[in-house]
């Protein structure tokens, strides 16, 4: 009887694997955008790995710090020894789900609500806020643009330069996903 229960959800375990919707890349784009009187400052990282599961809803982004590019080399050494300190911190992750059921095999746009842990510079914090999935030929197409407070992830900003790098940072997420 053992063998026999064993059996079943050994199968029904690979059943639902070969059937599991999940996309990934990890050449999605995460941009940041700074913006004050002074001086605008704007930074690419073209690296981005991105998980997402359509049967759960779960999604899972993550970068590498040091991939972000400045037009400046000298901003980006300020980024990644300075403010993000790269290597105590080399990663900035989100895990978390969105809030509506998709369809990868019907194209179609969703607006949903993407709530998650947002880890930033070793401060891990609860967040929520509206992004866009696309199904479109097989692929899906995440899109989101969120604020990030550099206090709220103790990204502590030198007095010399406070007036150079805004408070609020705008983020912006995109990825073309493939199925696994």
């Amino acid at each position: 009887m053992k063998k026999i229960i064993c059996s079943a959800l050994l199968i029904s375990g690979m059943v639902t694997g070969t059937y599991a919707q999940k996309f990934f890349t990890n050449k999605g784009t995460t941009q940041f955008y700074s913006s004050t009187p002074v001086e605008d400052i704007k930074a690419t990282n073209k690296q981005t790995s991105a998980l997402l599961n359509t049967d759960d809803k779960s999604l899972v982004c993550v970068m590498e710090n040091t991939k972000f590019i400045f037009p400046k080399s000298l901003m980006q050494e300020h980024f990644n020894e300075n403010y993000m300190e790269s290597t105590k911190y080399p990663k900035s992750t989100f895990t978390g789900t969105y809030d509506q059921k998709i369809d990868a095999s019907v194209n179609g746009k969703y607006n949903v609500t993407v709530s998650g842990k947002l880890s930033i510079h070793g401060v891990l914090k609860s967040v929520s806020m509206p992004a866009t999935i696309e199904v479109k030929n097989g692929q899906i197409i995440g899109h989101c643009v969120f604020k990030v407070k550099t206090k709220d992830y103790n990204i502590k900003i030198p007095t010399l330069v406070v007036a150079k790098v805004a408070e609020d940072i705008q983020v912006t997420i995109d990825f073309i996903a493939t199925k696994m």
